[in-house]
């Protein structure tokens, strides 16, 4: 028959009346994504690759290794900056085991070696760049976090793969801050958009005034055309000013004309 106790399989034969143990195997699986390290005796003896081991209790023990790209979300951390502003940044490093010996044989926990590692990397690189720098270059950054976790972590046969920034959390004095300074700068631009607009009407309006007093009644036409725009429209009142100088020249045309 076979009994399957856990990972352990027995099989036992039965020959006449009695029973007699025909053979004894005990076998633990390697899954595809694992390694097994072999330990002889205490002392390691090789790599395990993926499938059904024969293993023999208590002089050999088997540990498996997962050699997937695990996650690891590093908690927030708070940093100072270059020029003096507290933030708190928070990221997730993906990682895989490169190689399984160096993974159990260099540390105890590698797991909790990254994580670790991770955290004091993050807040030594923050403290290096100024705010603006932080905010602007969140790319470069993250690579360079990975670059000095990947070197130190060779060591333990754990390969980096890659480092995201999640989250860059800034004082709520500092938000309001920030707040005001884009306005201001919007403001700006658009103060300057203004007057460039003004500059260019103002240009345009003394290239007219040159052609209309460069050519004898052009001035007379523009405003006799200003007229016929205006009266197309019945609900506007046209208030023309005739000038002191003609009403002058009228009257004393009519008293010319009573002599």
């Amino acid at each position: 028959m076979i009994e399957i106790i856990g990972g352990l399989f027995v099989l036992a034969g039965f020959a006449g009346g009695g029973g007699v143990v025909l053979l004894v195997l005990f076998i633990r699986q390697v899954n595809q994504y694992e390694r097994g390290l072999l330990f002889t005796m205490g002392k390691y003896s090789g790599i395990k690759q993926p499938g059904w081991r024969i293993i023999i209790p208590v002089f050999q023990k088997l540990l498996k290794v997962d050699i997937r790209v695990k996650a690891v979300d590093v908690p927030d951390q708070d940093a100072i900056t270059k020029d003096n502003v507290s933030v708190r940044v928070n990221a997730v490093i993906y990682y895989k085991v490169a190689s399984p010996e160096r993974a159990i044989l260099e540390v105890q926990d590698y797991y909790y070696a990254i994580s670790q590692l991770a955290q004091t990397t993050m807040r030594n690189v923050m403290g290096e760049g100024t705010l603006d720098e932080l905010l602007a270059n969140r790319t470069e950054i993250a690579k360079r976090i990975m670059s000095i976790i990947d070197a130190t972590s060779q060591a333990w046969g754990i390969d980096v793969v890659s480092v995201e920034l999640k989250h860059i959390e800034l004082p709520e004095g500092l938000k309001r801050t920030m707040a005001k300074q884009a306005e201001a700068e919007r403001e700006k631009r658009a103060t300057i958009i203004n007057s460039e607009g003004e500059v260019a009407a103002a240009d345009n309006l003394a290239k007219a005034a040159a052609i209309i007093s460069a050519a004898p009644g052009a001035l007379h036409l523009r405003t006799l055309n200003s007229i016929n725009d205006i009266s197309s429209d019945e609900s506007n009142t046209v208030v023309f000013a005739v000038p002191v100088e003609v009403l002058q020249a009228f009257k004393a045309m009519s008293e010319f004309v009573k002599k």
